[in-house]
């Protein structure tokens, strides 16, 4: 079974810097992209930043510029540096993964999964 394990969430003041952690376990075939995602209390979970397969990488406006997303495959981890935060930017942290799995010879399947989120509280 595959899971994600995230780390690295945490208090930090305005202006500070964070980096999240991602780590995918299990039996993966292939990775199609691996995301970072975002809830705020009240708010609908959004995109914050992509990287697909390519390495190329996606990011919501709100954040270009203060976060990269970057993976290393070997480990199949994905990171989030996250710098000059601001307090909107607290929110629930979760990462996501889209790939593909082989459940038995020459049979493949889609596979989505989500982390267990990491909280990030920017606050003075």
């Amino acid at each position: 079974q595959v899971q994600l394990v995230e780390s690295g969430g945490g208090l930090v003041q305005p202006g500070g810097s964070l980096r999240l952690s991602c780590a995918a376990s299990g039996s993966i075939f292939s990775i199609n992209a691996m995301d970072w995602y975002r809830q705020a209390p009240g708010k609908e979970r959004e995109l914050v930043a992509g990287i697909i397969s390519s390495g190329n990488t996606n990011y919501a406006d709100s954040v270009k510029g203060r976060f990269t997303i970057s993976r290393d495959n070997a480990k199949n981890t994905v990171y989030l540096q996250m710098n000059s935060l601001k307090p909107e930017d607290t929110a629930v942290y979760y990462c996501h993964l889209k790939g593909v799995v082989r459940i038995a010879t020459l049979t493949y399947s889609a596979l989505e999964v989500w982390g267990q989120g990491t909280l990030v509280t920017v606050s003075s």
